[in-house]
């Protein structure tokens, strides 16, 4: 599974590279500080999965969901923020994310969430 983080924290995008990599099958292929950087590399890379944090500079998560949707890329979205109200987690699904977790309560679901991806295939 091919893998792009984008979050503007790089301690987070450390932090999430270390707790996927502990998988088999799991490539980080890139990683990205903005949302525009982030859809750079989904075009380029076509990763299998995306983690996006909603408040990034330049373009955030909302907006690039938005553009991967628009694009039709195949993609799944995983939206991993700090900011996990219910009005972010409704309209971030209702725009076509896969999956939507808290930083701080959901941490540990990452793993879950590729494990179920890679099921799928």
């Amino acid at each position: 599974m091919r893998l792009v983080i984008a979050d503007d924290s790089s301690m987070m995008r450390e932090r999430i590279k270390t707790q996927v990599l502990r998988l088999d099958h799991v490539t980080v292929v890139g990683e990205a500080g903005n949302g525009i950087i982030a859809f750079e590399m989904i075009g380029e890379f076509c990763p299998d999965l995306v983690f996006l944090d909603l408040r990034m500079p330049e373009m955030g998560g909302i907006e690039l969901l938005k553009k991967i949707k628009k694009a039709k890329m195949k993609t799944k979205v995983c939206i991993l923020t700090n900011y996990s109200y219910p009005q972010y987690k409704s309209r971030c699904l209702a725009l076509g994310a896969d999956y939507f977790l808290s930083k701080s309560e959901d941490f540990e679901k990452i793993n879950v969430v590729i494990t179920h991806i890679l099921n799928e295939n």
